[in-house]
């Protein structure tokens, strides 16, 4: 089944066209990548899509429901959560008040210690640091609680941006294999990584974007494969 259906996107910063047309589709269970180099629209479509950002065309379609002037809030609630680039987790606050602010929609206080028994069994150590000050996490592990915060929505549709950003090796190794894992358990993920190699290393289907515009599409496979993407991102 369609998840998410994105058609003829176009959203301006100002006079600067950021992304133009785009138009791209992901079915339940998929995790699919948005390669680029930086400045191509990625977070652009990824904020739009959370209702961050209006687009000035275009349409996204949610299990057939229309987005394009949803809250960002009640985009949550319909079941998209969003791991901006750069983690924004909240200092000053411990890890389980950062996770429990993940999970302001919920009303039912038994689905809550649900979801933190979930987000626990995913992030061991982030049930070792709970009462720890968010802020002076290591880098992989404020990644891993604004993931973890992330689920605690309990989203059918998780976006992700540049989630190894700034880690380092030994943690990116980790944070793939929790995507993967987050798909295993049922939630679909759109990905956005500038490791492009490790991004379309684990997605079923990828996007190639330049200037706001697709470029190429293909399995994870193929992209890999084409040696266009292997010139362009990864480094062949």
């Amino acid at each position: 089944m369609m998840i998410l259906k994105v058609s003829d996107l176009a959203v301006n910063y100002g006079a600067i066209k950021a992304v133009k047309g785009v138009s791209f589709e992901i079915n339940e269970g998929e995790i699919v990548s948005l390669i680029g180099a930086n400045g191509a629209g990625k977070t652009t479509i990824l904020k739009t899509i959370s209702g961050l950002l209006k687009p000035v065309e275009g349409t996204i379609s949610y299990f057939g429901k229309d987005l394009k002037h949803k809250k960002a809030s009640h985009i949550v609630a319909e079941g998209i959560s969003h791991v901006p680039e750069g983690r924004h987790i909240f200092p000053g606050m411990s890890v389980k008040e950062n996770l429990q602010l993940g999970a302001f929609l919920q009303k039912d206080r038994t689905q809550v210690k649900e979801l933190f028994t979930e987000v626990y069994s995913q992030f061991p150590i982030l049930r070792q640091r709970e009462d720890q000050d968010a802020a002076t996490l290591s880098g992989g592990e404020q990644q891993m609680l604004a993931i973890g915060r992330a689920l605690m929505s309990k989203p059918k549709l998780l976006l992700l941006d540049e989630p190894s950003m700034g880690l380092a090796p030994i943690f990116i190794n980790k944070i793939f294999e929790i995507i993967k894992a987050i798909k295993n358990r049922g939630t679909t993920v759109l990905l956005i990584e500038q490791n492009a190699k490790k991004a379309l290393s684990i997605a079923d289907r990828g996007y190639v974007l330049a200037t706001g515009e697709i470029k190429m599409e293909g399995t994870g496979a193929q992209l890999l494969a084409s040696p266009a993407v292997q010139k362009a991102y990864l480094g062949g």
